[in-house]
């Protein structure tokens, strides 16, 4: 038994695959303390600078779960950024959940201050591009991320969400569930600079955060900068599950960029299946992830 407990162990600390250093943190912030793994990769020249990409982990997931499951170490590791994996403590959330909800009490503010208490101290100490910081998330991090860079617009050059509530459907936890049910409706945008352009992605059998938050999401950056929806296109590579891709714009911006994938639940779509919310035979979410948040960084 103690053989068991040690090689499980083990196997926690060992470092997700991808060509990089797997390096433990913590940071410090109004939520209190909260540690992080970040992926570097290797080979770094004298001088350059890498975007960071900021991925938030789902309810009963944990950072280095979600690492394995989205595989976006080795992404990282060919296209050359790093990766930042808050840990969300079960002190502060029984399932692990971010408590994207609580705005109307101190958690939200508190864990948003940690995220970006984190984000500063891997800049700080890491040679990234602070012009190049992009987030994403899944389920519970993916309403933390859009959460948070509608609150810090000007930090962040991209935003995707996997299965998650716009802001302002609920600001208590005895809203969430009717939020996550696509009951209730986001409040109205209030004037402001625009927020970073937006990807959602949601499968169309999804019964834990139901579809009609996917598009509520898409539709709320729309009316944040005046966007129209252009018309829907169906999109299917090889065997794996179609999608359906709708694009608001503002001119020739893309705002925000709805993908509804046909048959996919509440998981990653192309993820590990081992893992936890890791559905493979969906398009590689990861991929559209980084091709997303790439051409925002190439914008002008």
């Amino acid at each position: 038994m103690l053989r068991r407990a040690l090689d499980s162990a083990a196997e926690r600390m060992r470092a997700p695959p991808g060509d990089g250093d797997w390096m433990a943190g913590q940071a410090l912030g109004l939520g209190g303390m909260r540690r992080f793994h970040l992926f570097r990769p290797r080979g770094l020249r004298r001088g350059e600078k890498l975007p960071l990409l900021v991925m938030l982990h789902g309810c009963g997931q944990d950072d280095r779960g979600f690492a394995l499951s989205t595989r976006m170490n080795r992404i990282a590791a060919r296209e050359r950024f790093m990766v930042l994996y808050p840990l969300h403590e079960r002190s502060a959330n029984a399932q692990g959940c971010w408590n994207w909800f609580g705005t109307r009490s101190r958690r939200a503010p508190g864990e948003m201050s940690c995220l970006m208490a984190a984000i500063d101290q891997v800049c700080l100490f890491h040679p990234v591009d602070p012009a190049r910081i992009a987030l994403a998330g899944l389920s519970a991090g993916a309403s933390m991320a859009a959460l948070l860079a509608t609150r810090h617009p000007a930090r962040f050059r991209a935003v995707v969400m996997h299965s998650g509530v716009a802001p302002g459907c609920a600001d208590a936890a005895s809203d969430a569930l009717a939020a996550m049910r696509g009951q209730r409706s986001p409040a109205a945008p209030e004037p402001g600079p625009p927020w970073p352009p937006l990807l959602v992605i949601h499968g169309s059998r999804d019964r834990v955060v139901w579809p009609e938050c996917g598009r509520a999401a898409a539709q709320l950056w729309a009316e944040q900068a005046g966007a129209r929806a252009g018309s829907a296109t169906r999109v299917q590579r090889g065997s794996r599950l179609p999608m359906t891709m709708t694009r608001y714009r503002k001119g020739r911006r893309t705002v925000s960029m709805l993908c509804e994938i046909e048959g996919l639940g509440h998981a990653w779509s192309g993820g590990d299946a081992r893992e936890p919310h890791g559905d493979a035979s969906g398009p590689d979410a990861s991929r559209m992830v980084w091709a997303f948040v790439r051409r925002q960084f190439e914008a002008d």
